[in-house]
């Protein structure tokens, strides 16, 4: 069974909003550490935004402002606003998690290596 399934992932046009959810197989979410990652075609996977398990929170320079990353440890659900999307953010979004003795420093939230378990991802397709 999957541990993370991604979902809210579409077709827009620049200056849109979608918000992505990723429910998780994960108990208790609280002691997890999550993120968001991107994989555009043609280039490496990289993070996006992440939240630790004291809600701090880390985003990549192109998101700051317009990303919101949160976590709902009741629902067991990770979520990412997206306003103002640019065409550059297309991408395949995948949602991490990793137990938080893996990710204590905030400084490795965007690393990939950090993160044991991985969802199957959702495209977001942003045209101008």
């Amino acid at each position: 069974a999957q541990v993370l399934v991604e979902s809210g992932g579409g077709s827009l046009q620049a200056g849109g909003s979608l918000r992505l959810s990723c429910a998780a197989a994960l108990y208790p979410l609280s002691t997890y550490c999550m993120a968001w990652f991107r994989q555009a075609p043609g280039k490496e996977r990289e993070g996006v935004a992440a939240i630790n398990t004291v809600g701090s929170t880390r985003y990549t320079n192109s998101v700051e402002g317009r990303f919101t990353i949160t976590k709902d440890n009741a629902k067991n659900t990770l979520y990412l606003q997206m306003n103002s999307l640019r065409p550059e953010d297309t991408a395949m979004y995948y949602c991490a998690a990793s137990p938080f003795s893996r990710c204590a420093a905030r400084a490795m939230l965007l690393v990939q290596t950090v993160y044991d378990y991985w969802g199957q991802g959702t495209q977001v397709t942003v045209s101008s």
